[in-house]
């Protein structure tokens, strides 16, 4: 391997705007240690909500001080290998999930850390670890049944359109939201029954009249008054899963005044639950082993947002692509 040096995009200083706050820096390469291997990072997630929030000091479960290392999923190819690794070699396609080894060019990381797959495509890289935060969400935190009515917000992202699959082939009717028409295409090609464009239909109106018992499962990734809607239309023991609130994740958070929640979720034994993939470690191998079989025989799509995002230097654009809702399915950074 003649290169030396890589780049990567880090965190220079806590900044409200994603675009300020970072930069990208070349350093060189370092040599794996005895149980390491040394990847050449292929593709990379992109996470717009959760990059923001990084760099603005807003994600709880982690006090970063700058500078930092940013992004998280990525998929590759091994390059060096450490002398005590026996279970990897040299061309082996990879997927890391550690935070901070995204969006950088090469990454060194722990071989325990890392996950073998059959290639080193965008696809793959959706299921891990978006498909995975999809199938737990709604069986682990969603308690996901079958014939019930399942209702997925942002259902044309990258994680909302795991979850519609997820929940067609558990048996159930699945609602999904999206912006536009491009979207709903995506959405009655993966088989959801009512597909409802928020720009043109009224989204309390339509399940206030076509679903006058309520929903049982709502996987709510946006936030705000699509979050106020769903716990107004909960079924008697519905569940509302919390995945993400991207209608906020660019700007400041909104206040509100109005009855407490509880005043809607009593009368129905309803629930309103958190979801966040570091809380549910323990069902990932489980969740990451089904949703690859799923894939490769056909039973699971992958949309990969075609938009073309190239290099290091193209991840605040890919970032604040995110945030304008225009992307159908995942959003990734080829390098």
């Amino acid at each position: 391997m003649n290169v030396t040096n890589y780049r990567k995009l880090i965190a220079k200083q806590l900044n409200q705007d994603f675009k300020s706050a970072v930069e990208i820096v070349e350093i060189s390469i370092s040599k794996p240690a005895a149980n390491e291997l040394l990847i050449k990072n292929k593709f990379a997630g992109v996470n717009g909500g959760f990059d923001t929030l990084l760099c603005r000091g807003d994600v709880p479960y982690v006090n970063l001080i700058p500078p930092f290392d940013l992004g998280v999923e990525a998929i590759g190819k091994v390059v060096a290998i450490g002398e005590n690794v026996k279970d990897f070699q040299i061309g082996d396609a990879v997927i890391t999930t550690a935070r901070g080894g995204g969006y950088r060019e090469y990454q060194v990381v722990d071989a325990n850390l890392v996950v073998k797959v059959r290639e080193a495509t965008p696809e793959v890289l959706t299921l891990i670890p978006t498909g995975v935060s999809a199938l737990v969400a709604l069986e682990q935190v969603g308690e996901m049944k079958s014939n019930e009515v399942v209702l997925v917000t942002a259902a044309a992202g990258g994680t909302g359109h795991i979850a519609v699959q997820l929940a067609k082939l558990a048996g159930n009717h699945v609602i999904g939201t999206c912006s536009s028409e491009a979207k709903a295409k995506l959405l009655r090609e993966l088989g959801c029954d009512r597909i409802i464009n928020y720009r043109t239909e009224n989204l309390n109106q339509v399940l206030k009249q076509e679903y006058p018992n309520g929903i049982n499962l709502i996987f709510d990734c946006v936030g705000k008054t699509v979050f106020d809607t769903c716990v107004e239309n909960l079924a008697v023991r519905g569940r509302l899963v919390v995945v993400g609130f991207i209608s906020e994740y660019a700007n400041n958070v909104e206040q509100i005044t109005q009855a407490r929640i509880y005043h809607q979720l009593f009368w129905k034994a309803a629930s309103v639950k958190g979801f966040l993939m570091p809380h549910y470690k323990e069902h990932i191998a489980e969740a990451r082993d089904r949703l690859l079989n799923l894939f490769y025989t056909d039973k699971l799509k992958v949309a990969v947002d075609p938009t073309q995002f190239q290099g290091i230097e193209s991840i605040p654009d890919a970032v604040e692509y995110l945030f304008s809702g225009q992307n159908c399915g995942k959003v990734v950074t080829r390098f």
